[in-house]
């Protein structure tokens, strides 16, 4: 008697890449779904770009056929990583995309314990507060809580700082480590990103002229970090030695904004934590608001509040991390 196909055993499924369990040997290569990764070498070229592409492009940048490119689309479009345009036909990423990138966001310790910090400095304040990490084109606004009073400014979830147009930027590059910082830099010079409603320009190397309530200048640059430039060297200086930076009426007439960083403790051998080093700045905090009643003073309420915030962040994110039990070596000294 013949056994019907949908009887029939099913071929088990190959082992995933990223399944521990799927090697029996440490240095054994694991075996993968090719198909997968050549799905996900379309969303990366997405990724790269940060802007909607027509087919061809994306299959381009895969480095696959147009035909086959197709297939691959189809799929993740029905999964929801993808979503296409009707009018243009051009791609950008999906609901299940984006419910990813929060997903992993909502893991950072310092980025739980800001959400609710920020929320309590908008009220109490009356501003508008914008919390950024470092995101591969610069600093990227990843919450944003409004003012009760609007605002001619155009920021919101997922805008892109500019690095030295503005005083989130400028803060970026005084605590950022220097490997990101030009990363961040080169790809600032070839990609839109905000740096205000004046007429600046929309890249890193068309900025010029961003100057600080200090008279000091973020000139002009053309090279692959801001260190080449004496002026804005000595502006990073000086927001390292103070703590924050401000800007009034820069990048926008009439909007001001005071920056402030969230910064891991010094290192310490002694402290590792399981998911490895510790960054140097774990985000920003940026109050937004009307210059006429804006107080940028280092004394002033709101500076105050941003620091003090700031510091609880820290800490709370730090909580995460527990130091190792202390050795019986170090106990007994």
């Amino acid at each position: 008697m013949k056994t019907p196909r949908n009887a029939r055993a099913a071929r088990p499924p190959q082992a995933s890449a990223s399944d521990p369990d799927a090697s029996a040997g440490a240095g054994k290569t694991q075996r993968g779904i090719q198909s997968v990764e050549v799905g996900a070498r379309l969303l990366r070229v997405l990724a790269d770009a940060r802007v909607p592409l027509a087919p061809s492009d994306l299959a381009a940048g895969a480095e696959i056929a147009s035909s086959q490119a197709h297939a691959y689309l189809v799929s993740l479009t029905r999964l929801g990583l993808i979503k296409r345009d009707a009018l243009s036909g051009r791609y950008e990423a999906g609901p299940l995309a984006l419910r990813l990138g929060l997903l992993h966001l909502a893991q950072e310790p310092a980025l739980r314990a800001a959400v609710p910090r920020a929320a309590a400095l908008a009220r109490a304040h009356n501003c508008s507060i914008a919390l950024c990490i470092a995101g591969p084109q610069g600093p990227t606004i990843v919450r944003y809580e409004h003012a009760s009073l609007p605002l001619h400014v155009n920021l919101h979830v997922g805008t892109v700082m500019s690095l030295p147009a503005t005083s989130t930027g400028r803060v970026f590059c005084a605590f950022l480590d220097e490997a990101a910082l030009r990363a961040m830099w080169a790809n600032q010079t070839a990609q839109p990103v905000w740096s205000g409603t004046t007429d600046r320009g929309p890249t890193v190397a068309a900025c010029a002229a961003a100057t600080t309530t200090e008279g000091t200048a973020a000139s002009k640059h053309d090279g692959p970090s801001p260190s080449h430039d004496a002026a804005f060297t000595a502006t990073l200086d000086a927001i390292r030695a103070r703590g924050f930076e401000f800007g009034i009426d820069s990048p926008s007439p009439g909007v001001s904004s005071v920056c402030v960083p969230v910064l891991a403790p010094a290192p310490d051998p002694a402290r590792k934590p399981a998911a490895g080093p510790q960054p140097a700045l774990h985000l920003t905090l940026t109050a937004v608001g009307a210059s006429g009643v804006f107080d940028v003073r280092p004394s002033g309420a709101l500076v105050r509040a941003l620091r003090a915030a700031a510091r609880e962040i820290a800490e709370a994110a730090e909580a995460t991390f527990p130091a190792p039990p202390a050795s019986p070596a170090s106990a007994s000294n």
